[in-house]
């Protein structure tokens, strides 16, 4: 690097570097710095290139590890930077565009150093590495009482909080955020759950701790605001005649060396460019957030950064802010509610709305009480609709949400009045005009079929059954083409009973007198079982609450109503059945008293006049179907995983470990 344009294949043989890690202590005061740290670099424009960057760096590493106990270079490099940051906050408000470089240079080569240094080493090691310094011959190079480490995760944090987001500062600020999950990355080499460490105990007590709601803050604020990666700076510092240090600020850092470094790095499934995602910045801001409100909770204190998440609350609330909240501050609902809507189509997002909803009831409330709820609810159901193209925890996340805000009978009220025209992603069948609660029924069944042919996953089952219990008290006006689906996974379910029963009785013929192991039909069936049961007590609430609503339930209920037959005297189902029975049976009489050969228009009258005549009392009341959606029922530690399993995706480690933590795929399907 030095004050050159560089390249990955000069890495090796540039003569900066070399003596950066080289066996030559070097004096903080020294030229050398200035000339490293002013450098321009052509930015790898894939992921295959920032490969070789990441190839390029281990040797040299390698080699300053094992020189840097005796030469103190790395520590002082990091002084270097620190040196800079001091005056960073003024550099910006004075437009001192070459010392933001510079600091955003060395930081650059201190992130690159870090991803190896924690590939190799213990925390403990790392630790030492920033404590050696310059030693005259003879000497321990251990010295100093300061703890570097906790001056530059400190340092990092104020860079953060403290930094203005401008096009000149954009860059610094996204090495200092992807600089602090190079630091947490530690994870990715742990097969088990850290809950200790020294840069745990730095963030989570040190001289951090009282920046909390502040960098919580900051993050959410990136996140909301979106802004993309500046446009290439041509020259922002012209190169003097002579060649001195001053060499233009390249395209190369400008346009996003960070980013497709970050961004498409090793670990990534693609290369994935500033073209494909333009809003480093943003994305990493929220994998931080995401990896510091998941962080465990300590033995006799909780998690400071969870708490400012759970706690925070509306620019536009007044009332005097509890005591008994430290780590609580105030932002824009409004604004980050906006965020939330426009990109569901991450996977980050859609855990950190998922976080929000659960969470913290400032924003619960709020995101309840908005009267464009399909701004939120419609990106979710495109992320169910198009399950085959999404991994299965983006699919999880998606219909916890749902289950969340089918918790709240207002929710499942407003829905129904929201008219939607035109779905264009739903591509099954044209929808030119239907509710918001139609549609979501109709994806929420979708899922469940597509879980009952490839993934048969019982906990997905459990939640989508679960969202359509919690609505179907309320469903209102219901399309045709949703109580059909309705009537259609009911039959689907039937078929898959009276399949599995047949294959239970046949083996059984076919193996008397045969000792060896049954398959286990019996369990089978009890699964198929609970689901028909759940599902008839989905249309019995409808019926029994606004069965004068749903013409079009009890029309699909009559045009299949051999169905049911098979179900009247089972006694799993019996109990049920009987309101099925009677609203068949009424409205069956009322359309042979009405006449044959009726039109569709025609019955669709005399269901409609039914349901006013129908008496109330003729319906068994059944208890409330209510579900409500428990954290603890997810698997253990299912969250650090995922948040782990996204930041690695990002770029942010540089190989997995295979003794690491267990990542989740992040395949499609």
């Amino acid at each position: 690097m030095g004050a050159n344009t560089s390249q990955v294949s000069d890495l090796s043989d540039n003569p900066s570097l070399k003596a950066l890690v080289g066996t030559e202590s070097i004096s903080e005061n020294d030229p050398f710095w200035n000339q490293l740290i002013s450098f321009t670099f052509i930015s790898p424009t894939s992921s295959g290139d920032s490969k070789l960057l990441e190839e390029a760096v281990i040797p040299l590493a390698k080699i300053l590890i094992e020189n840097n106990p005796r030469t103190g270079n790395f520590g002082a490099l990091v002084r270097i930077f620190l040196g800079r940051t001091k005056e960073l906050k003024i550099s910006t408000e004075c437009q001192d565009q070459l010392f933001i470089w510079q600091a955003h240079n060395a930081l650059f080569m201190i992130r690159c150093l870090l991803k190896v240094f924690i590939r190799e080493m213990s925390e403990e090691e790392l630790h030492l590495q920033f404590s050696y310094q310059e030693r005259a011959p003879g000497s321990c190079g251990e010295t100093g009482s300061e703890d570097l480490l906790e001056e530059l995760l400190s340092n990092l944090v104020h860079l953060i909080v403290e930094v203005p987001l401008l096009d000149i500062t954009y860059s610094i600020l996204f090495e200092a955020v992807t600089t602090l999950l190079v630091f947490f990355s530690y994870q990715l080499f742990h097969k088990d759950i850290l809950r200790d460490g020294i840069i745990y105990q730095h963030i989570m007590k040190g001289r951090c701790l009282c920046l909390t709601s502040r960098l919580v803050k900051t993050l959410l604020y990136n996140f909301i605001r979106q802004e993309k990666c500046p446009p290439p700076a041509t020259h922002i510092f012209e190169p003097k005649a002579e060649g001195g240090l001053l060499y233009g600020l390249a395209s190369g850092v400008a346009s996003g060396l960070w980013s497709v470094f970050t961004l498409g790095g090793a670990g990534s499934k693609a290369g994935i460019d500033q073209e494909h995602n333009p809003l480093p910045l943003s994305n990493q801001s929220l994998l931080l957030l995401l990896v510091l409100a998941n962080l465990t909770d300590g033995p006799d204190w909780p998690n400071p950064y969870r708490q400012a998440i759970t706690c925070f609350r509306n620019t536009q609330d007044t009332s005097s802010l509890p005591m008994e909240q430290p780590h609580t501050f105030q932002i824009n609902f409004n604004s980050l509610y906006t965020a939330l809507c426009e990109q569901q189509r991450s996977d980050q997002a859609t855990l950190l709305l998922y976080t929000l909803l659960h969470q913290n009831t400032n924003m619960r409330t709020y995101m309840l009480s908005r009267t464009d709820m399909d701004n939120l609810v419609l990106p979710i159901l495109e992320i169910l609709y198009h399950v085959e193209e999404r991994n299965s925890h983006h699919v999880y996340m998606a219909l916890i949400i749902l289950l969340i805000l089918t918790e709240d009978d207002a929710f499942n009220r407003s829905i129904h009045e929201v008219v939607l025209k035109n779905i264009s992603w739903y591509t099954e069948r044209s929808l030119t005009e239907i509710s918001l609660g139609s549609l979501l029924i109709l994806v929420v069944i979708r899922t469940i079929q597509f879980n009952m042919t490839r993934t048969r996953d019982k906990y997905l089952h459990t939640n989508c059954l679960a969202a359509l219990a919690n609505m179907s008290a309320q469903f209102r006006c219901l399309h045709q083409y949703a109580a059909q689906r309705i009537i259609s996974l009911f039959a689907l379910l039937s078929k898959k009973h009276n399949k599995v029963l047949e294959q239970a009785t046949q083996s059984l013929r076919g193996r008397q007198g045969d000792n060896t192991a049954l398959p286990d039909y019996a369990q089978d069936l009890n699964v198929i079982e609970e689901v028909i049961r759940m599902m008839l007590e989905i249309i019995n609430s409808c019926l029994c609450n606004s069965l004068h609503h749903n013409p079009n339930l009890v029309y699909a209920l009559l045009y299949k109503r051999e169905l049911f037959e098979q179900f009247r005297t089972h006694p799993s189902f019996q109990d049920i059945m009987q309101n099925l029975d009677t609203v068949i049976g009424f409205f069956s009489q009322r359309l042979e008293q009405a006449g044959s050969d009726l039109s569709v228009e025609r019955v669709q009258e005399v269901i409609m006049k039914g349901a006013q005549a129908l008496p109330k009392d003729r319906l068994k009341k059944f208890p409330e179907l209510k579900f409500k959606y428990v954290e603890e029922d997810q698997p253990e530690d299912f969250f650090i995983p995922y948040v782990w399993s996204l930041v690695f995706n990002s770029g942010v480690g540089l190989h997995w470990n295979p003794h690491g933590i267990e990542l989740f795929s992040m395949d499609s399907g």
